[in-house]
């Protein structure tokens, strides 16, 4: 009878998870209000304050905030089988979509397209909306930013697959050092049906491909670990949404020679015309790297890490968010996302997209259109598509 209930959750999880996966356009931020409304208004599958909690939570920790509160809900409702059927149901038609416009596409001259301009300089203005808020956000004092100017320099100067995870290490033992005492007064509780030592399983999990994957990638030279390791370590360091993770990705793959700037910025056009989490994007990445394996190998990569902080932190989450010292560590770390993402900002972005005075002005339209003038991304994209055409004709 209990296996019984339990696979009648994990199908109706399933069920609701896919309907969310088509439907969910708009970015994390609506997807948690899409989220609140079926599961917590419609099916009362959490309490109001439980959702808070686990959004918390999943805005505290690296990764995809949205994928990781539906990991969290399913996890509630059927243990961790439940996490991984909430996952694959909000992320597969995604995947999906973005996998098949990458097999199209391929075969098809797409250098010189002044659409794929257009898109560098949407990726310009959207970049730059993004590492504003977290700058604003994760360093509001000197030091942070002190932190945030060092992580920018080493990665500027020090371009290796060492130099984020050294730069994270650093800024947490900084962080401890200079924030160790500080407080918490947040309230509340949240518990979750996994156990300490299958978390404790998950961080030493998570902990040991950060540190040594890149160790692997150079001693081996194999492809596929190096690639596993580039999205592995991009889906490590995202804080504040999917769009954060265009820089990283873009460093990785693009001054490599693994894709090309324009097929990147073509995947990336069509992953703001999908449902679903922007970390899917990977797919379309992995695609035309491999083919559909290297999509599958892509997905799994990017999204391994948030798994396993989601599922690792559960149990601890009350404890880690109370103590001092974790909380130091993690805003030193926090800082040092902020340099390491303005870092990718200007290489490879920058310089690979402003390069007449017409592109900062177009750049500057789109930026405005973001902050200002509140549109939604993907009509951003359409706009600068179809102005980088014009551009191309004049």
């Amino acid at each position: 009878m209990k296996e019984k209930s339990l696979m009648k959750s994990l199908l109706e999880i399933l069920r609701v998870s896919t309907r969310l996966g088509f439907t969910s356009f708009g970015g994390p931020i609506a997807h948690l209000g899409y989220f609140h409304d079926e599961y917590i208004r419609r099916r009362k599958w959490m309490d109001e304050k439980s959702y808070a909690d686990l959004v918390a939570l999943c805005q505290f920790l690296p990764g995809p905030a949205s994928s990781q509160v539906g990991i969290g809900i399913g996890v509630m409702r059927a243990g961790v089988l439940g996490g991984i059927v909430s996952f694959l149901g909000f992320t597969l038609p995604s995947v999906l979509a973005l996998t098949i416009f990458a097999l199209i596409l391929q075969g098809l001259d797409i250098s010189d397209a002044g659409w794929i301009h257009g898109l560098k300089l949407v990726a310009v203005a959207v970049v730059a909306h993004a590492v504003l808020g977290m700058a604003q956000k994760l360093t509001p004092d000197l030091k942070r930013k002190a932190i945030a100017l060092l992580a920018l320099v080493i990665t500027l100067l020090w371009q290796t697959a060492y130099s984020q995870v050294g730069v994270i290490l650093l800024s947490a033992i900084i962080g401890f050092l200079i924030y160790r005492h500080q407080k918490d007064e947040s309230d509340g509780k949240v518990s979750f049906p996994v156990t300490r030592g299958f978390a404790i399983g998950c961080l030493v999990l998570f902990f040991g491909l950060l540190i040594l994957l890149p160790i692997l990638r150079e001693v081996t030279s194999v492809h596929w670990i190096a690639m596993f390791d580039s999205f592995y370590r991009s889906g490590s360091l995202v804080f504040g949404g999917g769009h954060v993770v265009l820089p990283l990705l873009e460093k990785e793959f693009v001054p490599t020679g693994w894709l090309s700037e324009e097929e990147f910025l073509a995947g990336y056009g069509a992953a703001q015309a999908v449902p679903g989490p922007l970390f899917t994007f990977a797919a379309y990445l992995g695609t035309v790297m491999n083919g559909w394996v290297g999509g599958l190998l892509a997905t799994v990569a990017i999204f391994l890490p948030a798994f396993l902080l989601i599922i690792g932190t559960l149990p601890f989450w009350d404890s880690l968010r109370r103590n001092p010292k974790v909380k130091g560590a993690l805003m030193g770390v926090n800082a040092a996302v902020v340099g390491i993402l303005i870092s990718a900002f200007y290489q490879p972005i920058w310089t690979s997209s402003i390069l007449a005075p017409i592109d900062f002005a177009f750049a500057a339209i789109l930026f405005s259109m973001l902050v200002y003038w509140k549109l939604p991304p993907w009509i951003t994209v359409v706009i600068g598509a179809l102005g980088g055409t014009l551009m191309s004709l004049i």
